[in-house]
């Protein structure tokens, strides 16, 4: 019964389909650039907010929402569109640039003010059913829950995320749209649907009125829509169409590829062991029987001559008990010492046993010298092409091109740019001042391998990894303990990083001459 139950469970285990879990780091990366849209009147003398719903980054300056969001500033020039960012103390004026009210669109451009933002990457498929997705936005009801006034509305507010599940691509008759659990309410609209990387989905229109008793279900304009709006108002929008996996499914992933090339080393090396004692068993019994050849050969043949010896002294001494024999005596007992001296000679000279071993360690020299005499190009400086390796990394917006860059054996690329060596491991810390993005970019000399880790942080943790990076000025290029130092310098940054990053990308680099020369390029 236990077994039959075991099995039982086993079996609706892998029954069930497996869902990805959304990232939370993906979702917090990407909800730095979902806004606050607001509708401002102004009596005169002070703004108050009309209406609002929520918007995204697709460019620093421009963003998307739903062109039911900003209708009433459509039709009412008194009106103006704010924009209110999730962190900071900077909200701006933006105003339409295009609208579609045919798929609900709207695209606005910041005008006013110094707000730049970080625009979220579109997804280039929709997963299908039952995917885990997340709405981003700004709902009206969760503000009145928070006793939130009229007033906090132009201060940022982090943005609200609620998750659901995908249930099915349910085109209107006007507009491609994605059903989805994932609770919205009102102010949600213009808001994106996320799905477990933080690429968005869809922009978020409305709701299925439920009547108090159904399930709720909520429909986001698809991405499908999205793509060719923006497209025609040229905006060269992020697209990332790579299968959306964790860091966690990621690792799990190299540890599987490194005990699978560990297994196979230990393959090569077995098998190896087994050919060199089949190599040297086989020498064994070859030096063995050309030993023994030559001894039985060497014995046999001394045999003889003891035997020439023997009667070349006979027929010597018959010679000088005869007159006038003399020179065939001298004849015979020359021949008879030479012929011992020869016997003995051959007898003493004769290979022993031991010769057998110095015969085997002889053509197992000569086979690993073979070996060894192959040319292999241990090339580890000069000039790198690195191609992305698209299985062992995960990317939410990056680009992914080839990477090209000259390495130095000291850590220097490109003659100026100097790595910083730790715990055996090259690595340069960069914190950009453009991108609320930090990267750490590794370098493996030994396995040609180029990896950089992206950290999407928030406008606080930011301002920190700027502030501790601009603590230390990096050594020149080549500078006495210049890799050692940099090393040191750089824990101060990464000692503040999440423990996991939200991109890996990962190059696999081969000397560009080689590449060169093989016709490759």
């Amino acid at each position: 019964m236990g077994r039959l139950l075991t099995f039982l469970a086993c079996f609706f285990a892998l029954s069930v389909p497996h869902t990805a879990q959304a990232d939370p780091a993906d979702i917090e990366a990407a909800a730095r650039g979902v806004v606050r849209v607001v509708i401002i009147g102004t009596d005169g003398r002070e703004v108050y907010p009309v209406s609002h719903g929520s918007g995204f980054a697709v460019s620093p300056t421009q963003i998307i929402t739903s062109a039911h969001v900003i209708r009433e500033a459509l039709q009412d020039d008194t009106l103006r569109i704010g924009v209110v960012p999730s962190q900071g103390e900077e909200a701006a004026y933006a105003r339409p640039l295009s609208v579609s009210p045919r798929n609900d669109l709207a695209l606005i451009e910041i005008t006013e003010g110094s707000l730049r933002l970080p625009p979220l990457t579109l997804s280039g498929n929709i997963a299908g059913d039952m995917g885990e997705v997340s709405a981003v936005g700004y709902p009206m009801n969760v503000d009145r829950a928070q006793g939130l006034d009229i007033g906090d509305i132009f201060r940022a507010q982090p943005p609200v995320k609620s998750r659901g599940f995908l249930s099915g691509a349910r085109p209107s008759r006007q507009f491609d749209t994605i059903l989805h659990t994932a609770p919205i309410g009102r102010g949600n609209s213009g808001g994106p649907l996320l799905d477990g990387c933080g690429r968005v989905l869809g922009v978020n229109s409305f709701g299925a009125d439920s009547d108090g008793s159904d399930a709720e279900f909520y429909f986001a304009v698809s991405v499908r829509e999205i793509l060719p709006f923006l497209r025609s108002n040229e905006v060269d929008v992020s697209v990332n169409a790579l299968p959306c996996r964790s860091i966690d499914d990621l690792e799990a992933a190299e540890r599987t590829r490194l005990e699978q090339q560990r297994a196979e080393a230990r393959e090569r090396i077995d098998a190896r062991e087994i050919e060199l004692t089949q190599r040297r068993d086989r020498a064994q019994f070859e030096a063995q029987l050309e030993v023994q050849q030559e001894r039985e050969n060497a014995m046999a043949l001394a045999l003889i001559l003891l035997l020439v010896a023997i009667a070349a002294g006979y027929f010597a001494e018959q010679a000088r008990r005869q007159e006038d024999r003399e020179r065939h005596m001298a004849i015979a007992g020359g021949v008879a010492f030479a012929a011992l001296a020869a016997a003995v000679a051959l007898w003493v000279s004769r290979p022993g046993i031991d010769e057998i071993d110095r015969r085997v360690e002889a053509v197992m020299k000569a086979k690993t010298g073979e070996q060894a005499d192959q040319p292999v190009s241990q090339a580890r400086e000069g000039t790198m092409l690195c191609t992305f390796v698209p299985e062992r990394s995960r990317v939410t917006s990056a680009r992914t091109d080839d990477v090209e860059f000259d390495w130095a054996a000291n850590g220097c690329v490109n003659a100026r740019t100097q790595y910083g060596l730790n715990n055996g491991e090259w690595t340069r810390v960069l914190v950009s001042d453009d991108e609320e993005l930090v990267a750490i970019n590794r370098y493996d000399p030994e396995t040609r391998t180029f990896l950089s880790e992206h950290y999407l942080l928030g406008r606080d943790a930011m301002a920190l990894a700027r502030e501790a990076r601009s603590a230390y000025d990096a050594p020149q290029c080549g500078s006495t303990n210049a890799a050692a130092t940099l090393g040191e310098q750089q824990q101060s940054v990464i000692g503040m990083l999440p423990p996991r990053p939200n991109e890996r990308l990962v190059y696999k680099c081969e000397p560009k001459a080689r590449i060169s020369s093989s016709g490759q390029e």
